[in-house]
């Protein structure tokens, strides 16, 4: 109902009623019954799944969570159980009608998130709540009524108390919805960010050389980022978010402000981070190598074709590209880098970045070499030396591995510049 009253093509729809699950399985031919205990009836019509509940009365939520007991109820009672005046309404498609029992309308107007009833007792029934109050709040762009924001500030550490996986659901979409510059504000303000990633707090006030950062700080830095962002994906939200999370831990005044190594040390706390909050193998290791990353392009124009190809082929280098993108525009405004990196993807070709590998470690084997650690290297420096061109062809691709062999044979753990060297 909300957003049909904002004007604005609604997302899905959630169907109350006060027809027993006994009731609407038996008026449909396709239905499900997916929570007996909530009243709950998944009904399929027309190629489309809808999910139809009992209008209901929660009591207790012992956890935090989950209703201890569920009895059915009527219209009112139901509305009184959720959690924002605006997200209460119900909408009568017989009689086309608004049936409003908590004030949605005018807070719809007035442009402000309040909560149905006592706020403390809506945020302890469900702590993740006040994620979503400050969520609505970025997405809309409103304030949150007092009461509610004092109650959000006063039980802002018990967002723990939720699972993680909630926890980072909920940020992804503060992150990625719209308004991600405030949602994070309102985060650091209230106190759940001191509860969801202390380590993003630590970037609040510290210094950045005026030379580089006329912007300010690395949080704003950082924020500004954030409201340059179209359409991010979820990992390259938490790149922008947490790229710079390294420089509290290394900030030092030499010759001026610097932040030695803080790629390195950011994309350690941001596999902390992300580990804490259950991303998926795939997506940390994303949202660390942007991180990790994030810092090389001040010297693509200065690095080695190999080094250059290398650079180009990371996976999903599209979002890296991007950050890199915001990175400037936040601060010094230079993109030249960025066009660089751009001109040179327009260049080259998918060939001249990965081409075929000339020799394989099997023609190692037949060379009589034993398998082992010098492989990879080995490899690698005949790769190298493809994408700098200065091999171009199998039998001078032999003839380097053979020359390089003994260097890596000795040492075993140096290895040449390109991926396995970092």
């Amino acid at each position: 109902m909300r957003d049909k009253l904002l004007g604005w093509e609604p997302r899905d729809y959630d169907i109350a009623t006060d027809a027993d699950p006994e009731e609407v399985i038996g008026i449909f031919a396709d239905t499900q019954e997916v929570g007996a205990h909530f009243g709950v009836v998944l009904v399929r019509l027309w190629g489309h799944t809808y999910e139809v509940a009992r209008f209901r009365r929660d009591e207790g939520y012992s956890d935090g969570r989950h209703p201890d007991r569920v009895v059915f109820a009527d219209a009112r009672e139901d509305a009184q159980r959720r959690d924002f005046t605006i997200n209460g309404m119900f909408y009568d498609p017989v009689a086309d009608r608004v049936i409003d029992y908590v004030g949605g309308q005018g807070d719809l107007q007035r442009g402000v998130i309040c909560s149905i009833g006592p706020p403390a007792r809506r945020f302890a029934e469900d702590r993740l709540r006040m994620m979503r109050a400050v969520r609505f709040a970025c997405r809309f762009g409103w304030p949150i009524e007092p009461d509610t924001l004092k109650a959000i500030r006063c039980d802002s550490s018990e967002i723990t108390k939720v699972s993680r996986e909630r926890i980072r659901d909920e940020l992804v979409k503060i992150l990625t919805e719209g308004g991600a510059p405030l949602g994070v504000r309102r985060l650091l303000d209230t106190g759940l960010m001191d509860a969801i990633a202390p380590e993003v707090v630590d970037m609040e006030g510290v210094a950045q050389p005026p030379a580089f950062h006329p912007e300010g700080d690395v949080m704003i830095h950082s924020l500004i980022m954030l409201g340059l962002m179209r359409n991010p994906s979820p990992e390259l939200a938490m790149g922008v978010l947490l790229h710079d999370v390294g420089k509290p831990r290394t900030f030092q005044i030499a010759d001026r402000i610097r932040f030695n190594d803080h790629d390195r040390v950011g994309a350690e706390l941001a596999e902390t981070i992300c580990r804490r909050l259950r991303f998926s193998t795939d997506q940390t290791r994303h949202i660390v190598c942007l991180v990790a990353s994030h810092h090389r392009f001040m010297h693509v124009r200065q690095m080695r074709p190999s080094k250059l190809k290398r650079f180009l082929r990371m996976d999903r280098f599209e979002d890296h590209l991007e950050l890199h993108r915001l990175d400037c525009l936040a601060s010094h405004g230079n993109l030249d880098n960025f066009v660089f990196c751009k001109t040179a993807l327009g260049t080259l070709g998918p060939e001249d970045i990965r081409p075929t590998p000339l020799i394989t470690g099997h023609d190692l084997i037949r060379m009589g070499h034993l398998p082992g650690p010098a492989f990879k290297f080995v490899l690698a420096a005949v790769e190298d030396a493809q994408l700098d061109g200065r091999v171009t062809d199998r039998e001078g691709a032999l003839a380097l591995a053979e020359s390089v062999f003994p260097q890596f044979m000795l040492s075993g753990d140096d290895a040449p510049e390109g991926e396995d060297s970092g």
